[in-house]
Protein backbone atom coordinates (compact mmCIF):
# COMPACT_ATOMS: atom_id res chain seq x y z
CA UNK A 1 0.00 0.00 0.00
CA UNK A 2 2.82 2.43 0.83
CA UNK A 3 5.95 1.00 -0.83
CA UNK A 4 7.24 0.39 2.70
CA UNK A 5 8.96 -2.76 1.47
CA UNK A 6 11.93 -4.02 3.49
CA UNK A 7 14.85 -2.55 1.52
CA UNK A 8 17.57 -3.27 4.11
CA UNK A 9 19.23 -6.61 4.78
CA UNK A 10 18.73 -8.05 8.29
CA UNK A 11 21.62 -7.93 10.74
CA UNK A 12 22.55 -10.88 12.97
CA UNK A 13 23.89 -9.93 16.41
CA UNK A 14 24.53 -11.30 19.89
CA UNK A 15 22.42 -9.03 22.07
CA UNK A 16 22.66 -8.48 25.81
CA UNK A 17 19.09 -8.58 27.10
CA UNK A 18 17.92 -9.01 30.71
CA UNK A 19 21.49 -9.88 31.68
CA UNK A 20 22.01 -12.70 29.19
CA UNK A 21 23.26 -13.09 25.64
CA UNK A 22 20.51 -13.62 23.08
CA UNK A 23 21.02 -14.56 19.41
CA UNK A 24 19.09 -11.78 17.68
CA UNK A 25 18.19 -10.43 14.27
CA UNK A 26 17.60 -6.67 13.86
CA UNK A 27 15.66 -5.39 10.88
CA UNK A 28 15.72 -1.72 9.86
CA UNK A 29 12.71 -0.55 7.84
CA UNK A 30 11.51 2.31 5.70
CA UNK A 31 9.05 3.21 8.45
CA UNK A 32 11.97 4.20 10.69
CA UNK A 33 11.33 1.33 13.11
CA UNK A 34 13.90 -1.24 14.20
CA UNK A 35 12.37 -4.67 14.80
CA UNK A 36 14.42 -6.92 17.11
CA UNK A 37 13.69 -10.66 17.22
CA UNK A 38 15.22 -13.74 18.79
CA UNK A 39 16.60 -15.35 15.65
CA UNK A 40 16.16 -18.89 17.01
CA UNK A 41 12.56 -18.59 18.17
CA UNK A 42 11.21 -15.60 16.21
CA UNK A 43 9.94 -14.03 19.41
CA UNK A 44 10.27 -10.22 19.77
CA UNK A 45 13.05 -9.20 22.17
CA UNK A 46 11.41 -5.80 22.60
CA UNK A 47 7.60 -6.21 22.56
CA UNK A 48 5.67 -5.41 19.37
CA UNK A 49 2.12 -4.11 19.79
CA UNK A 50 -0.67 -3.72 17.26
CA UNK A 51 -2.00 -0.15 17.07
CA UNK A 52 -5.05 1.17 15.19
CA UNK A 53 -4.27 3.01 11.93
CA UNK A 54 -6.37 5.19 9.57
CA UNK A 55 -9.04 3.33 7.58
CA UNK A 56 -10.30 5.91 5.06
CA UNK A 57 -9.30 3.91 1.98
CA UNK A 58 -10.84 4.11 -1.49
CA UNK A 59 -13.75 1.74 -2.23
CA UNK A 60 -12.48 -1.80 -2.78
CA UNK A 61 -9.46 -1.42 -0.50
CA UNK A 62 -9.58 -2.90 3.00
CA UNK A 63 -6.50 -1.94 5.05
CA UNK A 64 -5.49 -3.90 8.09
CA UNK A 65 -7.13 -2.18 11.09
CA UNK A 66 -3.80 -2.27 12.96
CA UNK A 67 -0.07 -2.21 12.26
CA UNK A 68 2.86 -3.58 14.35
CA UNK A 69 4.72 -0.99 16.43
CA UNK A 70 7.83 -2.01 18.41
CA UNK A 71 7.69 -0.71 21.98
CA UNK A 72 11.44 -0.03 21.75
CA UNK A 73 13.50 1.45 20.29
CA UNK A 74 11.39 4.45 19.30
CA UNK A 75 11.07 5.51 15.64
CA UNK A 76 14.20 7.04 14.11
CA UNK A 77 12.20 9.36 11.80
CA UNK A 78 9.09 11.55 12.16
CA UNK A 79 5.83 9.63 11.69
CA UNK A 80 3.28 12.28 12.71
CA UNK A 81 1.04 14.18 10.27
CA UNK A 82 2.88 16.91 8.37
CA UNK A 83 1.43 20.30 9.36
CA UNK A 84 1.95 23.90 8.23
CA UNK A 85 4.27 24.35 11.24
CA UNK A 86 6.67 21.92 9.53
CA UNK A 87 7.02 24.08 6.40
CA UNK A 88 10.55 25.25 5.59
CA UNK A 89 12.37 27.15 2.86
CA UNK A 90 15.54 29.13 2.27
CA UNK A 91 13.44 32.25 1.67
CA UNK A 92 10.07 33.53 2.86
CA UNK A 93 8.38 32.91 -0.49
CA UNK A 94 9.72 29.37 -0.56
CA UNK A 95 8.44 28.68 2.95
CA UNK A 96 5.03 30.15 2.10
CA UNK A 97 4.71 27.95 -1.00
CA UNK A 98 5.56 24.86 1.06
CA UNK A 99 3.06 25.88 3.74
CA UNK A 100 0.30 26.29 1.15
CA UNK A 101 1.10 22.88 -0.33
CA UNK A 102 0.87 21.28 3.12
CA UNK A 103 -2.44 23.00 3.86
CA UNK A 104 -3.87 21.84 0.52
CA UNK A 105 -2.90 18.19 0.99
CA UNK A 106 -4.08 15.44 3.31
CA UNK A 107 -1.73 14.13 6.01
CA UNK A 108 -2.85 11.67 8.70
CA UNK A 109 0.53 10.31 9.74
CA UNK A 110 2.13 6.97 9.01
CA UNK A 111 -0.04 4.23 7.45
CA UNK A 112 -2.71 6.55 6.03
CA UNK A 113 -4.30 4.66 3.11
CA UNK A 114 -3.73 6.02 -0.42
CA UNK A 115 -6.49 8.35 -1.58
CA UNK A 116 -7.68 10.26 -4.62
CA UNK A 117 -6.94 13.36 -2.54
CA UNK A 118 -3.27 14.31 -2.83
CA UNK A 119 -1.58 13.25 0.41
CA UNK A 120 1.75 13.78 2.16
CA UNK A 121 3.45 10.69 3.56
CA UNK A 122 6.02 10.79 6.34
CA UNK A 123 8.13 8.69 6.27
CA UNK A 124 8.34 8.94 2.51
CA UNK A 125 8.46 5.92 0.25
CA UNK A 126 12.28 5.92 0.24
CA UNK A 127 12.42 5.65 4.07
CA UNK A 128 13.36 5.84 6.92
CA UNK A 129 16.06 3.28 6.37
CA UNK A 130 16.77 2.08 2.85
CA UNK A 131 19.53 -0.12 1.45
CA UNK A 132 22.75 -0.32 3.44
CA UNK A 133 20.93 -1.28 6.64
CA UNK A 134 22.68 -0.85 10.01
CA UNK A 135 26.01 -1.51 11.74
CA UNK A 136 26.38 -3.05 15.19
CA UNK A 137 29.07 -2.59 17.84
CA UNK A 138 29.02 -5.78 19.97
CA UNK A 139 31.12 -4.30 22.81
CA UNK A 140 28.97 -1.21 23.25
CA UNK A 141 25.76 -2.95 22.15
CA UNK A 142 24.99 -0.03 19.83
CA UNK A 143 23.17 -0.07 16.52
CA UNK A 144 24.32 2.65 14.11
CA UNK A 145 21.62 3.62 11.63
CA UNK A 146 21.31 6.29 8.95
CA UNK A 147 17.82 7.42 8.00
CA UNK A 148 15.96 9.96 5.89
CA UNK A 149 13.29 12.50 6.75
CA UNK A 150 11.98 13.20 3.24
CA UNK A 151 8.17 13.17 2.98
CA UNK A 152 6.53 12.27 -0.33
CA UNK A 153 3.30 13.37 -2.00
CA UNK A 154 1.03 10.78 -3.58
CA UNK A 155 -2.44 10.47 -5.08
CA UNK A 156 -4.51 7.78 -6.73
CA UNK A 157 -5.71 8.88 -10.17
CA UNK A 158 -9.03 7.55 -11.53
CA UNK A 159 -8.33 5.59 -14.71
CA UNK A 160 -10.22 8.02 -16.99
CA UNK A 161 -8.08 10.94 -15.77
CA UNK A 162 -4.65 9.34 -16.14
CA UNK A 163 -3.83 10.44 -19.68
CA UNK A 164 -4.81 14.06 -19.07
CA UNK A 165 -2.79 14.25 -15.84
CA UNK A 166 0.28 12.76 -17.50
CA UNK A 167 0.08 15.49 -20.18
CA UNK A 168 -0.60 18.28 -17.67
CA UNK A 169 2.49 20.50 -17.12
CA UNK A 170 1.39 20.78 -13.48
CA UNK A 171 2.52 17.18 -12.96
CA UNK A 172 5.81 17.35 -14.83
CA UNK A 173 8.42 15.50 -12.77
CA UNK A 174 5.90 13.25 -11.00
CA UNK A 175 6.27 9.46 -11.17
CA UNK A 176 3.23 7.73 -12.65
CA UNK A 177 2.48 4.07 -11.93
CA UNK A 178 -0.09 2.67 -14.36
CA UNK A 179 -1.35 -0.13 -12.06
CA UNK A 180 -3.00 -1.78 -15.07
CA UNK A 181 -6.15 -3.73 -14.33
CA UNK A 182 -7.16 -1.57 -11.36
CA UNK A 183 -9.52 1.45 -11.17
CA UNK A 184 -6.62 3.79 -10.38
CA UNK A 185 -3.16 4.77 -11.49
CA UNK A 186 -0.79 6.40 -9.01
CA UNK A 187 1.35 9.53 -9.09
CA UNK A 188 3.98 10.48 -6.55
CA UNK A 189 7.05 12.63 -5.96
CA UNK A 190 9.39 13.69 -3.20
CA UNK A 191 7.92 16.68 -1.35
CA UNK A 192 10.30 19.37 -2.59
CA UNK A 193 10.04 23.12 -3.10
CA UNK A 194 10.52 24.80 -6.47
CA UNK A 195 14.20 25.10 -5.55
CA UNK A 196 14.48 21.33 -5.21
CA UNK A 197 14.84 21.46 -1.40
CA UNK A 198 12.68 19.36 0.97
CA UNK A 199 9.61 21.34 2.05
CA UNK A 200 9.95 20.38 5.74
CA UNK A 201 12.39 21.48 8.40
CA UNK A 202 15.80 19.78 8.48
CA UNK A 203 17.50 17.50 9.26
CA UNK A 204 16.55 15.54 6.12
CA UNK A 205 19.06 12.82 6.92
CA UNK A 206 20.49 11.63 10.23
CA UNK A 207 22.90 9.18 11.80
CA UNK A 208 21.85 7.62 15.10
CA UNK A 209 23.35 5.38 17.78
CA UNK A 210 20.76 3.17 19.47
CA UNK A 211 21.44 1.52 22.82
CA UNK A 212 20.08 -1.99 22.25
CA UNK A 213 20.41 -3.05 25.91
CA UNK A 214 17.81 -0.48 26.97
CA UNK A 215 16.13 0.17 23.60
CA UNK A 216 16.80 3.93 23.57
CA UNK A 217 18.39 6.38 21.15
CA UNK A 218 21.76 7.44 22.60
CA UNK A 219 22.42 10.21 20.07
CA UNK A 220 21.16 11.34 16.68
CA UNK A 221 22.98 13.90 14.51
CA UNK A 222 22.49 15.43 11.04
CA UNK A 223 24.26 13.59 8.22
CA UNK A 224 25.35 15.72 5.27
CA UNK A 225 25.79 19.31 4.09
CA UNK A 226 23.12 21.02 2.00
CA UNK A 227 24.55 22.60 -1.19
CA UNK A 228 21.87 25.31 -1.02
CA UNK A 229 22.46 26.57 2.52
CA UNK A 230 26.03 25.21 2.97
CA UNK A 231 25.25 24.00 6.48
CA UNK A 232 25.46 20.59 8.10
CA UNK A 233 21.66 20.24 8.22
CA UNK A 234 21.48 16.59 7.14
CA UNK A 235 20.79 15.42 3.59
CA UNK A 236 18.74 12.55 2.16
CA UNK A 237 20.95 9.50 1.90
CA UNK A 238 21.29 5.97 0.56
CA UNK A 239 23.99 3.68 1.88
CA UNK A 240 25.10 2.31 5.20
CA UNK A 241 27.69 2.58 8.01
CA UNK A 242 30.53 0.37 9.16
CA UNK A 243 31.92 0.36 12.73
CA UNK A 244 35.49 -0.35 13.81
CA UNK A 245 36.59 -1.89 17.12
CA UNK A 246 38.25 1.42 18.08
CA UNK A 247 34.88 3.21 18.03
CA UNK A 248 34.84 4.87 14.61
CA UNK A 249 31.77 4.96 12.39
CA UNK A 250 32.57 5.34 8.69
CA UNK A 251 29.75 6.34 6.35
CA UNK A 252 29.22 8.17 3.07
CA UNK A 253 25.56 7.66 1.97
CA UNK A 254 24.64 11.37 2.01
CA UNK A 255 23.95 13.08 -1.32
CA UNK A 256 26.76 15.58 -0.71
CA UNK A 257 29.51 13.25 -2.09
CA UNK A 258 31.45 13.01 1.19
CA UNK A 259 32.85 10.23 3.33
CA UNK A 260 32.93 10.80 7.09
CA UNK A 261 34.14 9.25 10.32
CA UNK A 262 32.11 9.78 13.52
CA UNK A 263 32.95 9.12 17.17
CA UNK A 264 30.63 6.27 18.15
CA UNK A 265 30.33 7.53 21.75
CA UNK A 266 29.34 11.13 20.97
CA UNK A 267 28.30 11.39 17.32
CA UNK A 268 30.99 14.00 16.70
CA UNK A 269 32.51 14.20 13.20
CA UNK A 270 36.22 13.38 13.43
CA UNK A 271 37.19 13.33 9.73
CA UNK A 272 35.70 13.83 6.29
CA UNK A 273 36.85 13.68 2.69
CA UNK A 274 35.36 14.64 -0.65
CA UNK A 275 34.56 11.69 -2.93
CA UNK A 276 34.79 11.90 -6.75
CA UNK A 277 31.22 10.57 -6.92
CA UNK A 278 28.37 9.85 -4.55
CA UNK A 279 29.08 7.11 -2.01
CA UNK A 280 25.63 5.49 -2.11
CA UNK A 281 27.05 2.25 -0.73
CA UNK A 282 28.28 0.75 2.53
CA UNK A 283 32.03 1.02 3.26
CA UNK A 284 34.12 -2.02 4.20
CA UNK A 285 37.27 -2.29 6.26
CA UNK A 286 40.12 -4.83 6.24
CA UNK A 287 43.81 -5.16 7.17
CA UNK A 288 46.81 -6.20 5.06
CA UNK A 289 50.28 -6.45 6.54
CA UNK A 290 49.13 -4.83 9.77
CA UNK A 291 47.72 -1.76 8.02
CA UNK A 292 43.95 -1.12 8.14
CA UNK A 293 42.04 0.20 5.15
CA UNK A 294 38.55 1.61 4.64
CA UNK A 295 37.14 1.26 1.13
CA UNK A 296 33.96 2.44 -0.58
CA UNK A 297 32.48 2.08 -4.04
CA UNK A 298 31.52 5.57 -5.28
CA UNK A 299 29.13 5.46 -8.21
CA UNK A 300 26.50 8.07 -7.36
CA UNK A 301 22.73 7.78 -7.64
CA UNK A 302 20.59 9.12 -10.51
CA UNK A 303 20.62 12.94 -10.41
CA UNK A 304 20.80 13.14 -6.59
CA UNK A 305 24.59 12.92 -6.39
CA UNK A 306 27.60 12.97 -8.73
CA UNK A 307 27.77 9.95 -11.04
CA UNK A 308 31.02 8.04 -11.50
CA UNK A 309 32.77 4.69 -11.37
CA UNK A 310 35.32 4.57 -8.55
CA UNK A 311 36.60 2.38 -5.73
CA UNK A 312 38.30 4.62 -3.15
CA UNK A 313 40.58 3.33 -0.36
CA UNK A 314 41.72 5.23 2.74
CA UNK A 315 44.35 4.41 5.38
CA UNK A 316 46.37 6.15 8.08
CA UNK A 317 49.94 7.18 7.13
CA UNK A 318 52.44 4.33 7.27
Amino acid sequence: MWDYDVASQPTLVELTHDGRQVPAVIQATKTGFLYTLNRETGEPIFPIVEKPVPQDAVPGETPSPTQPYPVAPGPLVPQAPVTSADAWGVAWLDTRACRKAIEADRSEGIFQPPSTKESIYSPGFAGGANWGSIAFDPQRQLVIANTMNLPWQMALVPRKEVDSEMRDPKYRGWQFGQQAGTPYAMRRRAFLSRLGIPCVKPPWGTLAAVDMVHGIIKWQVPLGVSPMVHLHVGMPNLGGPVVTASGLVFIAASFDDRMRAFDIDSGKILWQAKLPAGGQATPMTYSIGGRQYVVIAAGGYKDASTRGDYVIAYALPR
